[in-house]
């Protein structure tokens, strides 16, 4: 291969109704560059919102610092300890009442990326405020081809009444485009796949779509020519990285279509998931590797994931609790309550990890995804039973290319702004931000 050869970063193969963003090849660097990978890798945010509280107990760690011991939920994530930094002390003032009465959970929602007061109404004149997605896209939505993507595990509601006298739409959003305005989030992975890439206006899509499933093909044989074009002129890593990346694209292509028609039976006596009649976790699971390949290939740098709503009542009848999770996290201090909630916690967690295997398994510059990213896992709600909005459960994941150093569990005075911490992010993602909803000033202790 020709050294001096180079393909822009934001390359794609083209077919009828295709587009496929490429992973970060060598060629994309300037030949006299290439010791400065690390430095060109682009930064990410990811948030991942979990719903109802924790059980406090079994949740923080045994010890600050970076001798802690990940308590009995958390020990899913033993594998990636050395890369998460453990935020306890956090609370979110503006999901609290402040003299609007119930409605703990649509707050929780709204409040958790705005850090803002929602107004307590079940009609069209919602208020929040921008959320730091949306204030992180001002600075990348030029350089990259989704400014953002949304996804949810329930799907998006933006009208009724659904908690307390507050509309759906603070429940069922995370995102927000400024006060008035909620991101819907897509639920459907074969939507989210199509809109990753599909190429062209909807009815060239569709008719891509339709293609593939009446000839049996996958995506990938829509860009065959355009692929093999590229590849004759690809070194031996670059030829691997495309290597696997295909094959990553397939296997999310044949999961797509196999969860279309998953059976909706649940064994007897457990109720039946909210929100899709398929495997919960399969299907997280799935959503959480659209998020992979979207950084991957650079085609969004922030992505928001409802992994379930704030009083989402979903049982979970593979690991044996079959009452509902809202329901189960007002457990007024009952044992079997707090089993059956832990070990929802504990499951959530689980999910979590495969997330950051996803992000540690691809090679970007001399690090990986995850060393690129932060990702915010948590929620805000403390304690389900009290619908309390401190020592909230947050775990920042990642090293936001070098900026965090991760491993540790910090401690902060009780009731400090979570959205010190969103503040902090858009900064260290070189977003200079003065204030973001309740913020007091930049969060301590990242580095």
């Amino acid at each position: 291969m020709n050294n001096s050869w180079q393909i822009p970063r934001r390359t794609f193969l083209r077919g009828v109704g295709t587009a496929m963003a490429l992973p970060m090849l060598d060629v994309m660097i300037p030949s006299g560059a290439r010791a400065a990978d690390a430095s060109k890798a682009p930064k990410r945010m990811a948030f991942v919102y979990i719903p109802n509280g924790v059980v406090q107990r079994h949740w923080t760690p045994n010890a600050e610092g970076s001798s802690f011991g990940l308590q009995r939920i958390m020990e899913p994530l033993a594998p990636h300890r050395e890369n998460l930094l453990i935020l306890t002390g956090l609370a979110h003032d503006k999901a609290r009442a402040n003299g609007d009465g119930p409605g703990d959970h649509a707050r929780a929602n709204a409040t958790f990326l705005t850090g803002c007061q929602a107004r307590k109404t079940s009609g069209s004149d919602i208020r929040a405020g921008v959320s730091v997605d949306q204030v992180f896209v001002q600075q990348t939505k030029e350089k990259t081809r989704l400014p953002s993507l949304e996804l949810s595990s329930d799907g998006p509601r933006m009208t009724g009444n659904c908690d307390s006298g507050y509309s759906c739409a603070y429940q069922f959003n995370l995102a927000w485009r400024n006060e008035a305005t909620p991101l819907p989030p897509e639920s459907n992975p074969a939507l989210v796949f199509e809109r990753m890439f599909g190429n062209g206006n909807k009815a060239q899509q569709a008719q891509s779509t339709q293609r593939r499933l009446e000839t049996r093909k996958s995506l990938l044989d829509f860009v065959r020519e355009d692929a093999q074009q590229l590849e004759r002129k690809l070194g031996r890593t670059d030829k691997r990285k495309l290597d696997e990346y295909f094959t990553a694209v397939r296997e999310m292509e044949l999961r797509v279509n196999a969860m279309a028609k998953a059976p909706r039976g649940l064994p007897e006596g457990y109720s039946v998931p909210d929100g899709k009649p398929r495997d919960f976790g399969d299907h997280v699971r799935m959503m959480l590797d659209m998020m992979t390949l979207a950084f991957q290939t650079d085609q969004t740098r922030v992505a928001t994931y409802l992994l379930a709503h704030d009083g989402d009542n979903r049982s979970y009848p593979h690991i044996g609790v079959r009452g509902g999770h809202h329901s189960i996290s007002h457990h007024r201090n009952n044992a079997d309550n707090l089993e059956m909630l832990t070990r929802i916690n504990r499951y959530h967690c689980s999910l979590f990890a495969h997330f950051l295997d996803r992000l540690k398994s691809v090679k970007e510059g001399d690090g990986t995804l995850l060393d690129h990213t932060l990702i915010v896992y948590g929620g805000a709600i403390g304690d389900g039973d009290r619908h309390s909005h401190h020592d909230l459960p947050v775990i920042l994941a990642g090293k936001g290319g070098g900026a965090v150093r991760p491993g540790r569990h910090v401690r902060y005075p009780k009731d400090t702004p979570m959205a010190n911490l969103l503040l902090s992010m858009l900064n260290i993602m070189g977003t200079p931000t003065q204030r973001l909803g309740d913020s007091t000033g930049s969060l301590q202790g990242l580095s």
